[in-house]
């Protein structure tokens, strides 16, 4: 029996993986110095939560076939010492992923923004016409229990994030997945704590493009200049299909797409969605799927969560939750709002939550980002700047960033709830943007926003 240990178990994905191996007959074993919710009580059903929190070097003996390290970690890890001392094999999660994936044809989805829908798309359009396959995706999905699964399949859908991979892997996670099938979105400059600069940014895209082999398949959103530029200048030595917006009409709110003599009605809306949409049928054509197999099952697609999420509607206002953080991701998020309810207020809430975000040398690259708003809101939460060791921030210096004088900007949660309590949102539709919680923000209780007539 194949025994793996997780060094930082607890993470949302590493604890996904772990379960999945633990259903495919792996003996799974793992540590961790705190494990939070869901993953705590996953872990338990599962039957692998570890007996006790914190590192414990015992835990690594000889017959360990792989050592899995999260992100977690660190170098001086006592259980990552000792595997290196044991010479066990240590593999980073997506150098893990590859090696369950060697004898499958492989798909990787990766980009700036749209990384997440994309792949949920293409899982959906798998599993509603019933092809089996295995994935990778960092967000929930309606219709997977799981964000993880490794089986037997021959295929696997993956995410592929630009990220490092771990503590002792600084090379991105995207770079160990070698796709015969890849998908880049788009390049935005993101992650500037690992990326100082644009340029070192999108040479992480130049690599992953590189490293494909001749007569791969690469899907590339032709419309970022940026990214077709790149594609043009590496990518010559694959096989090359470009997208682009398709064919849509928006009548009284309700998105229908067109391929060819087939066409769909859409439960979700927006240019940035339309775009992943084409990537996502184009991963599907070369995977065996019919269009008009790919339009069935995308009608019924909702969405990941957080992305465009429904949180509350009537027939006088809508509020959409969404991940969106980056710059490209505001805007994009924004204009797909506008376009579907063109005759309707929007206000706009973004939190400034990541590291990039909330550092004083990126904000210039939301310039513009909250125009579209007829009311705009930055919030940020100094406990988060605590958290991360960085220092406060001006709300003039945000304001200028923004290039938006009537900016509202908000630092407690109690003074942004109070905001939004204040406002008339009749004929009005408001939109949260953030990668956190807006500092605790009870999502449920929105719905009281909602006019009565």
């Amino acid at each position: 029996m194949t025994k793996v240990h997780f060094i930082a178990i607890g993470g949302s994905v590493m604890h996904q993986l772990a379960i999945a191996l633990k259903n495919k007959g792996y003996q799974v074993t793992g540590s961790d110095d705190e494990i939070f919710e869901p993953a705590l009580s996953n872990l338990r059903q599962a039957g692998i939560l570890p007996d006790h929190t914190g590192w414990d070097a015992a835990r690594i003996t000889p017959d360990i076939d792989a050592v899995i390290l999260g992100m977690h970690a660190r170098e001086d890890n006592p259980e990552l010492i000792r595997a290196k001392a044991l010479q066990l094999k240590i593999y980073s999660f997506p150098e893990y992923i590859y090696q369950e994936s060697k004898n499958k044809t492989r798909v990787a989805v990766g980009g700036s923004h749209g990384k997440t829908t994309t792949t949920a798309m293409i899982m959906h359009a798998l599993q509603h016409n019933h092809l089996a396959f295995d994935y990778l995706v960092g967000a929930r999905l309606e219709g997977f229990s799981q964000s993880v699964n490794i089986t037997d399949a021959p295929v696997i859908i993956c995410e592929a994030d630009e990220y490092p991979a771990s503590a002792i892997e600084k090379r991105p996670k995207f770079h160990f997945l070698h796709p015969q099938i890849a998908v880049l979105t788009g390049i935005a400059w993101d992650h500037i704590n690992v990326f100082p600069t644009y340029d070192i940014y999108k040479e992480q895209f130049a690599i992953f493009i590189r490293q494909m082999q001749p007569g791969q398949v690469l899907i590339y959103n032709e419309t970022d200049t940026a990214l077709a530029t790149l594609v043009k200048a590496t990518g010559q030595h694959l096989q090359l299909i470009p997208y682009q917006l398709p064919q849509h009409t928006i009548a009284e709110g309700i998105t229908t797409i067109y391929f060819g003599n087939q066409q769909a009605n859409l439960e979700i809306f927006g240019d940035h969605n339309l775009l992943n949409l084409h990537a996502a049928k184009l991963v599907c054509q070369e995977l065996g799927l019919s269009d008009a197999a790919f339009l069935s099952a995308i009608t019924t697609f909702k969405g990941a969560a957080k992305r465009l999420e429904l949180v509350a509607k009537n027939e006088h206002c809508v509020i959409y939750r969404d991940f969106a953080h980056a710059p490209s991701k505001v805007k994009a998020t924004m204009e797909a709002t506008r376009q579907q309810f063109p005759g309707r207020k929007l206000i706009a809430v973004l939190e400034l939550h990541t590291y990039s975000s909330l550092n004083a040398g990126f904000l210039d690259q939301y310039a513009g980002a909250l125009d579209a708003a007829d009311t705009a809101v930055v919030f940020y939460s100094k406990h988060a700047l605590e958290i991360k060791r960085m220092p406060d921030l001006a709300p003039e210096l945000i304001k200028e960033s923004f290039g938006r004088n009537n900016l509202q900007v908000f630092h407690q949660r109690v003074d942004l709830e109070h905001f939004l309590q204040a406002q008339d949102y009749q004929d009005t539709n408001l939109l949260l943007m953030s990668s956190g919680t807006y500092d605790g923000l009870d999502f449920s209780k929105l719905k009281d926003l909602l006019p009565n007539k």
